[in-house]
C-alpha cells in the first residue's frame, strides 16, 4: 500500500475535510440552540465534550479531567450518576471518531491486513491486538473494584502529582525506530503499561506513549501506536458501557446533548491530535508534567474550599 497520497487525492481529501467540519459545526450550533432535556444542559454538554476532546490524547488523563470538571458543573450526583457517568463514556465516540478521521490510511491498511492483503497491516494489528490485551483483562476482573475506590478526586490527584513527577524526572533516549519495527514482545510491555491507566488520573495517553518510547520507537511512531491503541480500548470501553447503561443515558438526557458532546469532543480531539504530533517533533514531555502538577493543585485547593 502506497503509504502517501497523490496531489489530487490529498486534494480532495482536504476538500472533504472542510467539507465535513462545515458540516459538524453547523450540527454543533442547531444542536446546541435546542437546548437539552433534563440536568444535561447544552453548555455543560458543549464543556464536558471539549475536555474530553482536548485532554483523550494528552498525557494528562481524560478520565480525571471529566471526573473533577462533573463536580464542579455539579453533575452526576445522586440518582443521576450512571447517566452522567455514561455520557462521560459516550462522548469518547468524539475521539475515537477523529483517530478514524485522521488515521484513516492506516485504519484501511490494518483492514486489508485483517483479510490477508496487507502483510504490515496484518503485522501491526497483531501487535495492536497484544497491546491491547492485558488492559482488556484487568478491566473486566477489576471493573467494580476500581470504580469503588479508584474514582473520586483524591486518587485522581495523587496520580496527576505521581505523573507530573515522572515527567520531569524522565529523559527519553533519542531516535528510535519507526512503527513496522516494533516487536510483540515489546506491545505486550506497551499494553501492561496500558493497564496502569485503568487508575484514573494516570493517563493512557501518557503510559502508552513513555512505554513506546521506552521500547524503541521513534517518537511520531510512538504517537500513532497509542492514537490506535486507544481507539481499540476507547471504543471497547463505550460499547461496553453503552450496552450496560446506554438506555439510563437517553432516559435522563434524551439524545441531542449526548449528540453535541460527541460532535464538540470530535472537533476538539482532531484539533488536540494535530497539536500534540507537531508539539512533540521536537519538544520533550515536560510541559506535561507541569500541567499534571498544577492540575493536582488546583484540585486540591478546590477540595480544600470545598467546591468539589
Amino acid at each position: 500500500m502506497n503509504a502517501e497520497p497523490s496531489v489530487a487525492e490529498s486534494s480532495r481529501l482536504r476538500a472533504a475535510s472542510v467539507v465535513a467540519v462545515v458540516v459538524v459545526v453547523a450540527a454543533i450550533v442547531v444542536l446546541a440552540l435546542t437546548g437539552g432535556e433534563g440536568p444535561l444542559t447544552a453548555p455543560k454538554a458543549v464543556v464536558l465534550g471539549a475536555v474530553e476532546g482536548i485532554t483523550e490524547y494528552l498525557p494528562v488523563s481524560s478520565t480525571g479531567h471529566l471526573l473533577v470538571t462533573q463536580r464542579l458543573l455539579d453533575l452526576g450526583s445522586g440518582a443521576g450518576k450512571t447517566a452522567a457517568d455514561t455520557y462521560a463514556i459516550a462522548i469518547q465516540l468524539g475521539a475515537i471518531l477523529a483517530v478514524v478521521t485522521l488515521y484513516r490510511r492506516r485504519i484501511a491498511q490494518l483492514a486489508a491486513g485483517m483479510v490477508g492483503r496487507d502483510v504490515l497491516g496484518r503485522a501491526v494489528l497483531v501487535r495492536l491486538v497484544v497491546a491491547f490485551t492485558p488492559a482488556a483483562i484487568v478491566g473486566i476482573a477489576f471493573d467494580s473494584t476500581i470504580k469503588d475506590h479508584l474514582f473520586g478526586p483524591w486518587p485522581i490527584v495523587g496520580a496527576w502529582a505521581v505523573g507530573g513527577i515522572f515527567l520531569l524526572w524522565w529523559k527519553p533516549r533519542s531516535g528510535g525506530v519507526a512503527l513496522d519495527a516494533l516487536t510483540v514482545r515489546s506491545a505486550a510491555l506497551i499494553g501492561c503499561a496500558q493497564a496502569l491507566a485503568l487508575w484514573p488520573g494516570v493517563s493512557r495517553s501518557l503510559v502508552t506513549i513513555v512505554a513506546a518510547l521506552a521500547v524503541g520507537l521513534e517518537i511520531g511512531a510512538a504517537l500513532e501506536f497509542s492514537f490506535l491503541l486507544g481507539l481499540a480500548t476507547l471504543t471497547a470501553a463505550t460499547a461496553l458501557d453503552l450496552g450496560k447503561d446506554g438506555q439510563t443515558l437517553l432516559d435522563d438526557y434524551g439524545w441531542r446533548m449526548p449528540l453535541l458532546g460527541v460532535l464538540v469532543a470530535f472537533v476538539t480531539a482532531v484539533a488536540a491530535i494535530g497539536w500534540l504530533v507537531s508539539y512533540l517533533r521536537d519538544r520533550p514531555l515536560a510541559i506535561f508534567g507541569w500541567y499534571r502538577l498544577g492540575a493536582a493543585a488546583a484540585t486540591i485547593v478546590l477540595l480544600g474550599a470545598g467546591v468539589i
